[in-house]
């Protein structure tokens, strides 16, 4: 599948002809100053939760796309008010069957409220079982036991993990989810955006490989088969 970087946590995936957008923040993020955001095509939005660098860019490209969100009760009720008419209600613990493969939410370890601090319910990760290969993107997370429950479901080819620490866990934490969860290769995300998440980038590398484990850390922009 085509594995293509926003910066920050904003990344789409394409699944057999369709393409699937993460948690859009783009336009505020001076390090995506080179992304065109108006050529991006999305026909989902998975939103992880409902924090202002993770929701920034959703409703413009929700109604330029005309792409369904897919998020919690909360987030899909607020986006409704927005005047976002496609919406998929998925809450930790619920699978949805969609066209391109089967997705599961899994509890994330978080805060999550709205900018004006309206609460944005209960934040999550996503596990995608599909023909083109099966990952987990957690969201913004700590490290938890309840990871011990994805291998269980799906058989992971790859991860897409915090490391910026601080605001969720770090490179240490995230290479031990990559043990949790059985997989080889992490693609890291919520990273260097903010000065409190800047980080080392060749000891996060050190920090997995150590673990006989892959670090990718994409240029923002590049797309990348996986």
């Amino acid at each position: 599948m085509n594995f293509t970087y926003y910066g920050h946590s904003c990344f789409s995936v394409e699944i057999q002809g369709k393409h699937i957008l993460f948690d859009p923040f783009i336009s505020p993020n001076s390090l995506a100053k080179d992304v065109k955001i108006d050529e991006i095509h999305a026909d989902y939005i998975f939103v992880s939760h409902a924090h202002f660098d993770h929701t920034a860019d959703l409703v413009y490209l929700a109604k330029k796309t005309g792409a369904k969100v897919v998020s919690n009760v909360e987030i899909t009720g607020w986006c409704e008010k927005q005047g976002i008419n496609s919406t998929q209600l998925l809450n930790p613990g619920g699978k949805w069957a969609f066209d391109f493969g089967v997705v599961k939410c899994f509890i994330a370890i978080h805060s999550s409220s709205f900018p004006d601090g309206e609460y944005g319910g209960v934040p999550s990760g996503f596990v995608f079982k599909t023909t083109e290969g099966c990952f987990y993107y957690s969201g913004d997370t700590a490290l938890t036991l309840d990871m011990q429950l994805i291998p269980k479901w799906a058989k992971l080819d790859f991860a897409v993990l915090p490391i910026g620490d601080d605001a969720t866990m770090g490179a240490e934490d995230a290479a031990e989810v990559a043990k949790i969860v059985g997989v080889k290769t992490v693609i890291g995300v919520h990273y260097d955006t903010f000065e409190f998440i800047k980080i080392d980038h060749q000891a996060a590398i050190d920090q997995f490989s150590n673990n006989e484990l892959s670090l990718k850390l994409l240029e923002i922009g590049s797309t990348v088969v996986l």
